[in-house]
Formats: C-alpha cells, structure tokens, sequence
C-alpha cells in the first residue's frame, strides 16, 4: 500500500461519494439552521484566490457546526446582472446571457473542484426570470409604501455614444484604462484625472435625467442606531458605515431672503444647516448649491445665474472648485438684521444638508476659500480660550494668510454672547431665537437604482401621458428582457418592441420604462430566497425566514461594508415594515475576509501575480489559505508556506497508512499512554475552541503539533493501539472541516463509523477544561530543563528531578492570584492571605516564609485566567509527561513533591517545579 497522499485520485473519488449520499442538502423541516453564507461571486469567468479564501472559511466552518450536530444551510448562488457582462458581452460580439451563463458553468465546475460542501438544490441565479421578477414584484412593493421616488438627477454623460454612464463606465485617461473593473459594482469611484467614457474615450460631462430612487434615508436613524447592536461586526466596518451615514447632530437657522422674482419683491425663507451654530454671528453671505430650488427660481431671472449654474451641472465636482456668481437677493440675518449677499456656489451640494449654507469664514476653512476667491469679509466670532491664534503681525485685522478658526473656544463680537464658551453659546442661541432649532441631518443619500444599460432587471414601470407613472400588474411580471441588441447607448431604449406597450390603466399607449435596477438590488435579499428557490407565489418564506434567521456567519471581503451591507441591512428593515419579515437586522457575525498578497501587493490579472486554485491543487491550497493567517487578516502566498500545507496533508495519511500496514500494537497501557491520552483531549478542546472563534490557523497549528506528538509517542516504546488508533481518528475528524478529501479518506483507512463528513466531533474523555494550564505547566518544565542543560554544558544527564512546591504554596497562589475569590473572601492584604494560609494545621512552614511567598506572589500578576492547578495535580501530569524529558535527553526522570527539610523546597513554585540535574 502505497504512504503517498494522491489528492486528485481522492477527491474525485469522495466528491462522488457525497453527492451520492447527498451529504450536503438540507431537510425543509430543519430547525433553526445554522445559516453560514458567503458573498455570491459575480460570474466574471473564474474563481481567484479571493473566492477561494472566502468560500474555504464558510465550507470549513460549515462543516464543523455540521460534524457538531447542526442542521446547516450553506447554499451558493450567482450574481449575474451587472456592467461588467455587458461591456464582455460588447467586447467579444456576443450577447450577455450567453456569456453569463459560461461562466457559471465554468465557475460551478471549479467550487465542485475545490469540494466546497453546498446544497446545489438551492442554487440561484439572479439574471433568470424567476429571480428578477421577484426584484420587480419588491419595487412595487416599496413604491406602495412610499418608499419609491422618481426624481431629477445628475448623472455622467458621454456625449459621442449619447448615453448615461454608470460611475464603473468612466474611465481615467492617465490610467490608461481599457475598460473598467471586473467587479459587480456600478458605483466604482473614479479617481482624479480625465474623466473618460471606456469605449471612445470622450470626455464625459454632467447631465440631469429623470432617475429612480429607494428613499433609504427615510431609515438613516435606524441605520445608524442599530449598528450599536451589531456585536458579531468588525468594529472598522461598523465605523465605516457610521461615516458613510454621516449622522450630525446642530441647528437648523432660517434666514429670510428678498429681492427676487419678476418684480424683484419676492422673499422667502431658506434654511441652513450648521453643526456650529455658536458662530452664527460671523456669516458674511449666503450660499445655494447650484441645484437648490432657490438657484431655480433665480435663473429664470437673471442670465448670469442660469449660465453658471448650466455650467456647473455639465462639469465634474472637482472641476467647480470654489467659483460662483453673486445673484440680485439678499438673505437678512435672523439675529442682526444685517443684509447679507445671496450666492449660488458650486461647493455647496444640493443633498447635503438642505443645499443652503451660511457663510463663516472666520471659521470654515472651505467658507474661507470661497470668500478669498470672491473678496468677501471675513469676521471672527470665536478666539480661543486664553488668547488670540491670528499668525499676522495685527491682531486686529483678518489677512487672506489668516487661517480659518475651527477650534472651541469664547464668543467675541456676537452681542450678548460675548464672553460665553462656545458649547454654552451654541445651546443658548438655539434656546433664545426662533430662527434657531436643533436638528439632526445625514450624509447619506437615497439610493439611486436607476441604471441605463440593458443587463439588469427591468423596472415594471410604464409611462403614460394620461394616467403618469403606472406599475404593471402582479400577473404581468416579470417584465423580461427582450433579445439583446448592439447598439449605442442603452439597448432597451434602441428596442421599439419592449419600449412601446400599452398602459394598465387606461389600455391607450404608453412608453415602457428602459432603465434597469442597480445590480446590488439583487444582492440585498437574495439570502432570503435561498430558504424557499422554488417558491412560485412569493420572493421568499416568511414563516422559515421568521424562524431560519438572521444569517449567523456571513463572510466577504471589507470593500462591501457601504453598499452592499448597508442596502442589505436597509432591504430588511423595509421588508419588515411591509409586514414581510420580523427580523429588522440580516446579520448577526459578520466577518470581513483579509487579502491574499503576493510579492505584498493584491493578486491581480493585471499586475500578473495571480496564482490559480488548480496550480496546487484544491486540498493544498484550502489548507494554506486557512491555516496561513485568522480570515480577518492579509497575509502573504509563499510557496514555501504552501510547501507547509502540502507536507502536513502527507504526514498525516503516512501516520495513518502505516499504523493500518503494521497491525496492532501493545495492549498493556503505561502511565505515558496516559498523557498522550490526556492531550488527544487537550487538542480536541483547543481545536474545538478555535473552530469556534474562526482561528482556523490555530486549529491548523494544534494538529501539527498532535502529529508531532503521536509520531513521537510511536517510536519511543511502541504506541498502545487503543490511544494511537483515537488519536488519529481525532486527526482525521479534526482536519476533516478544512481538508475535506484528506480528513475522509483517513477516516476510512482507520475504520472510522460512517462518513467523516457525517461523524460526531471528537469530545474529550476527561475534563479539559484546564488544559491550557496542563499544557503550559509541560511546555515551561520542559523549556526550564533545555535552559539548565545548555547553560550548565551538561553533556549526557543521567538523574533529572522535577521537585513540585509543597502544598501550602499553592493554597497561597490561589488566594493571591485569583482576585475575584481572594476579594469575596475578603481577603486585601498580604496578611490577610498569610493568615489564612497558616489556618491550616499541617502547614509545615513559619510565618516569615509564608510572607515572604505571599509578597513575592503579590507583584506578580499569576495566569491571566486566575486558574491554578493543585500540586497533586501537577504532580500527576508531570509523572505522565516524564517520557517526554527521557525521550529528549535519555534520563532517569522522577517527580516528587517538596519535603520540609528539601532543599529545592524554596526554589519550587506553583506552576513552575524545582529542577535538579545530575
């Protein structure tokens, strides 16, 4: 037989046998699953290292809860809509669906390649009409609730191919770009350059267009408070979607503004919104972002405003900068009456805040910018508390050197609030005016879904000129895409068979809506409709999702912790309010995988630095990317370290294929049977711990360390079989979540009951409770007689003692380390601990050797567990571990416990035995 691990021979062999049985498929009256679900991948043609790290993390886990007892939902899907197909598609003359669908089945063979462990059954796909038509039937479910708008906005125009582009579509000149990222993403950022289109690399402008929008803001608040109780999420991704919500807390200030209109006696309020309301007193002017109702209403009378503001909408933000163009208004300070100009300025941003700001810019550096371009004053309200910061030689004049102020600090020039502290101004003048109020805005926008191109979802919207907007009925969906058409611009828009339709309504006709959903429409809910894929009468089972989640493991890479999660947590809050769900979060651990580097920067096709999951082959390279570092952690692909995984995976079937080969053992069990016995246990603890906490790398690290262990224990007096065969079926069950193949066909070779895949997980025989201190106790005695030999140049040892300290020291230890015991007991001092040590009457120590103990373990800060093992206890484990110090230095070893009259006594300390070597 051969002791060669030929891991393609077996895992086609296993592959077949779980299918066979199934394995994988989950029973529709499970309940309560353990729901572990991966990001679905785009189909962008084949798995890269990223998929395989993500996919490896929730197999293995999977797996483990399974081999725990669970019922396990672990299904896979395809997200299939989106740009990048369609730009394929247009680059190789062929039409999306068709390319879609070849990757899938290219990238469906690779995960059965790779043995990840699916239920296939439940398998989705988002480009088909039995998934998309449930997208429609959900917008008009919102639509119904109000949370549905349609709406102007701006958005990128490529003039020569005449349509929208999505921010993925522009490229950056300098880059030299081809076309644009092969992820599922339409909201890409562009960086700084010239804004390109991708296919004729035309300069692309601003246009305003009619566009859909999910109003996510109406659920800002609760976006933001309920990411408090996301416990199971990385804090950094938490932190991220608090920023991108931009929750802030200040005051709303009315200002009244004249002197507009046809007549020029037209006013009106218009509201500002400040975090800052204490520097209220230092607005110079008023300004309006170009696409405020106000600049509206102000281009229409006066040319120079309708040109700047014509402008502004076709160029890009950065572009603006800090120009602007003085309009005829003028905007009255609610606290001094004092006539202010009215500007419309291209900094201000017409969804952020109310679009309006007051000018300050003796306290805002983008305020200060805008007044130095157009010779503005600038008034100071605010000094810092104890003096003046101004850097010009006058402290009485404002320079355009002087830096804007944007400390807290004492109110100057502000009426009665002189001399107040900032913080006290700012709620005073809130709670003294009117025009004032407090109020909370949000730098989060409703989410746009509209999008011009053709693969996606159909919105189910038709336009009539009588009747409006009008939904198309229930029993009419799904609105399919029609056969694909090369064109310019969107597809749908040049189909006159799709576009012209009937109304609903009225039956007279009508125009069909061509703009399609945002792809990430899809990924928001998609973890419903894998409880119930064949479901005809609803997206989703209300009644399993109810009882089935939230998702308990979800893991992907941190680029999604905006958009995806956060239209995700937002898709499940709206359902619930439309009475379709219960739940109102989707998530309860959430894990944010790290990035495999080569060379230390990102695989990628383009830097050519990928390497592909077949080059290793799929049980080495799971097994590199799992043990090579905690999933929430870059690391580094060596082939060294992968050298690392590959050899483990053959030591481990050589252990198994030998002891097989060579019968059975001894049966007469040994005192060091013993220990290797106990730390079969300890190892199934430890693994079962880091199993539970994802440190799949530390799992992988355990088992090392048992093999070593079991292939020493083998050839130092012939391993009793009992011990050896449980200690490489625990191996086998072990390794089983993260080398599947490998942990199977040990399972076999060993006789194992069943299917590895379908085995109990391995439970310690013996309380382990402790094991991190047994192992500890071990592995420092054992250090602590490696030190002594080399630093006394002991050649050959022939006596080794291991002296355990007598037991009144350990009932010290315990008193003075564990903190929590000593303070119930009342126990705060030195004495205190001495006296209750020598309450004992067979203590065979004085009292100034007990203190001097006692304060010696008072600086110390113990095991940070506040465990202590008894001295019979370490006693015993070291009598179990002896052979270990006998097999590395060929010594008699004895372990004994400290006498009165012993000289090593002194020396011997809870934890940390005397040792004498002859």
């Amino acid at each position: 037989m051969t002791s060669h691990y030929d891991h393609a021979q077996v895992q086609e062999f296993w592959q077949y046998v779980w299918e066979r049985e199934d394995v994988y498929a989950l029973d529709a009256d499970a309940d309560d699953p353990t729901y572990v679900l991966g990001m679905f991948p785009y189909t962008s043609g084949t798995l890269h290292m990223g998929h395989v790290r993500n996919y490896a993390i929730t197999d293995a886990y999977s797996r483990y809860r399974r081999m725990r007892g669970d019922d396990v939902l672990h299904p896979m899907g395809w997200d299939a809509f989106g740009l990048p197909a369609e730009n394929a598609a247009f680059e190789r003359k062929t039409d999306p669906r068709s390319w879609t669908e070849a990757c899938i089945r290219r990238m469906r063979e690779e995960l059965e390649t790779m043995g990840f462990g699916y239920d296939w059954s439940r398998e989705i796909t988002t480009c088909e009409p039995e998934y998309y038509r449930w997208n429609q039937w959900l917008f008009k479910r919102l639509y119904e609730a109000g949370l549905v708008e349609y709406e102007a906005a701006t958005v990128n125009w490529c003039p020569d191919c005449e349509t929208v582009l999505a921010d993925a579509q522009v490229a950056e000149r300098e880059d030299e770009r081809n076309g644009p990222s092969d992820q599922g993403s339409d909201e890409a950022a562009s960086s700084d350059g010239d804004r390109v289109c991708w296919r004729c690399e035309t300069p692309v402008g601003r246009r305003e267009l009619d566009q859909w929008f999910f109003t996510i803001t109406d659920y800002a608040e609760e976006l933001h408070e309920g990411l408090d109780e996301l416990e199971g999420w990385p804090e950094g991704v938490r932190e991220i979607q608090r920023n991108w919500i931009g929750r802030q807390e200040g005051a709303r200030i009315t200002f009244d503004v004249t002197g507009y209109g046809d007549d020029t006696e037209e006013s009106g309020p218009v509201d500002v919104f400040t975090t800052r309301p204490e520097t209220v007193y230092g607005a110079t002017y008023l300004a309006v972002s170009p696409g405020h109702e106000l600049a509206r209403t102000l281009a229409d009378d006066n040319d120079d405003v309708a040109e700047y503001v014509e402008t502004v909408r076709e160029q890009d933000p950065d572009e603006v900068g800090f120009s602007g163009v003085e309009t005829d208004a003028t905007a009255i300070h609610p606290l001094t009456g004092e006539e202010l100009p009215v500007y419309v300025a291209g900094y201000v941003l017409e969804d952020v805040g109310t679009g309006a700001v007051m000018g300050v810019p003796g306290h805002n550096e983008r305020d200060r910018s805008f007044a130095r371009e157009h010779d503005l004053p600038v008034e100071r309200v605010i000094v810092p508390e104890g003096g003046d910061d101004r850097t010009v030689d006058s402290s009485d004049d404002e320079t355009d050197e002087t830096p804007a102020y944007t400390g807290e600090g004492i109110l100057e020039n502000s009426g009665e609030y002189d001399g107040l502290a900032s913080e006290i101004a700012s709620e005073r003048l809130v709670a003294d005016h009117d025009a004032l109020a407090e109020d909370v805005t949000y730098r989060l926008r409703d989410w746009l879904i509209s999008r011009q191109r053709y693969w996606g979802t159909p919105i189910p919207v038709v336009h009539c000129d009588d009747c409006g907007h009008v939904l198309v009925p229930d029993e009419e969906l799904p609105v399919e895409l029609p056969e694909f058409v090369r064109t310019t611009g969107n597809p749908l828009e040049a189909h006159e068979s799709f576009r012209e339709t009937t109304c609903p309504d009225c039956g007279g006709p009508a125009r069909r809506e061509t703009d399609t959903m945002d792809t990430f429409v899809d990924s928001s809910w998609y973890y419903l409709r894998f409880l119930s894929p064949d479901l005809a009468d609803a997206p989703f089972d209300a009644e399993l999702a109810d009882d089935w989640l939230p998702i308990d493991v979800y893991v992907g890479g941190d680029e999604h912790a905006i958009l995806h999660l956060l239209y995700t947590r937002f898709f499940t809050k709206a359902l619930a309010d439309i009475g379709l769900l219960e739940r109102r979060e989707p998530i309860r651990e959430l894990m944010s995988q790290g990035t495999v580097l080569y060379d230390g920067e990102k695989m990628s096709s383009s830097k050519g630095n990928v390497v592909t999951p077949e080059e290793y082959g799929a049980e080495t390279t799971r097994l590199f990317v799992l043990s090579a570092a905690h999933p929430e952690q870059d690391f580094e692909w060596t082939a060294n370290n992968v050298r690392g995984a590959y050899d483990l995976q053959q030591t481990l079937y050589r252990m198994a294929t030998e002891f097989v080969d060579e019968g059975t053992p001894r049966v007469e069990r040994r005192e060091h049977d013993d220990y290797v016995a106990r730390e079969i246990d300890r190892t199934t603890a430890a693994v079962t711990e880091e199993y539970d906490r994802f440190r799949f790398h530390r799992a992988a690290t355990e088992i090392r360390e048992l093999a070593r262990l079991l292939r020493r224990y083998r050839e130092y007096d012939g391993p009793h079989g009992d011990v050896y065969r449980r200690g490489m079926r625990t191996l086998a069950a072990l390794i089983a979540p993260m080398a599947p193949h490998l942990g199977e066909e040990l399972w076999n070779k060993l006789r194992g009951e069943g299917l590895a895949v379908e085995a109990d997980w391995p439970e310690p025989t013996h309380d382990a409770s402790s094991y991190r201190l047994e192992r500890q106790l071990v592995e420092r005695t054992l250090g602590d007689v490696r030190d002594i030999v080399d630093v006394a140049a002991i050649d050959e040892p022939e006596r080794i003692e291991l002296v355990v300290a007598p037991e009144w020291k350990y009932r010290a230890a315990h008193l003075t380390n564990r903190s929590a015991s000593a303070e119930a007991d009342g126990i705060d001092d030195v004495g205190s601990v001495v006296d209750r040590v020598l309450e004992d009457d067979v203590i065979d120590a004085d009292r100034e050797t007990v203190a001097a103990f006692v304060g010696e373990l008072a600086g110390h800060d113990g095991d940070e567990s506040g465990q202590t093992l008894t001295g019979d206890r370490e006693s015993a484990i070291l009598d179990r571990a002896s052979w270990l110090v006998t097999d590395e230095f060929g010594a008699d070893v004895v372990v004994r416990r400290a006498s009165t009259d012993d000289e090593h006594a002194a020396r011997a300390r809870p934890g940390k035995p005397a040792i004498h070597i002859r």
